[in-house]
């Protein structure tokens, strides 16, 4: 019985998937809750980011998003360091962004890097101007590491049950 439910579970993408949402998720609102000082929201929505969907490549679809998150991050926090928070300053960062990620060959995860770059130039900050930049890039990084870990651990989880059970991976 317990081989039949783990054989559903092991090659089923979307559970897989679900489980490490949930993981993920788990994980940053415990980090959320825990810190409240500190801007954590941003560490559980980078977490859920890089946790991919996919079936194929899971581990490289997740490293390219973790690549690109820190992209934006980057992106912005030197832009930050040197203009204000401005629509001007921001079209740069999309610009400057797009290009960093064509260097990097992770074009086709712009959208996570554009996202984690106005996570940090658009957002309100809650500290000062000068460290909060610093705090989300921070945050943001954080929440690249713990889902690209996720997706390490329970690949490394489910590979043995998928061989076991003669499931492609």
């Amino acid at each position: 019985m317990l081989d039949i439910v783990l054989k559903r579970i092991v090659s089923s993408p979307v559970i897989i998937y679900i489980i490490r949402c949930c993981i993920g998720f788990l994980i940053g609102y415990k980090l959320y809750i825990e810190f409240p000082d500190f801007d954590l929201f941003w560490t559980l929505l980078s977490i859920i980011l890089v946790i991919s969907p996919e079936e194929k490549d899971t581990r490289r679809l997740s490293i390219e998003r973790f690549k690109s998150n820190f992209i934006g991050s980057a992106v912005a926090m030197v832009l930050l360091l040197f203009l204000n928070p401005n629509v001007y300053s921001i079209i740069l960062g999309i610009f400057l962004t797009v290009i960093v990620c064509r260097l990097f060959n992770v074009l086709n995860m712009a959208r996570v890097a554009l996202v984690a770059l106005l996570i940090i130039m658009v957002q309100p900050h809650q500290v000062g101007f000068v460290e909060a930049p610093i705090y989300r890039f921070g945050s943001v990084a954080a929440g690249c590491i713990i889902g690209l870990l996720i997706v390490v651990f329970t690949s490394m989880i489910f590979r043995p049950l998928k061989r076991k059970f003669g499931i492609p991976y």
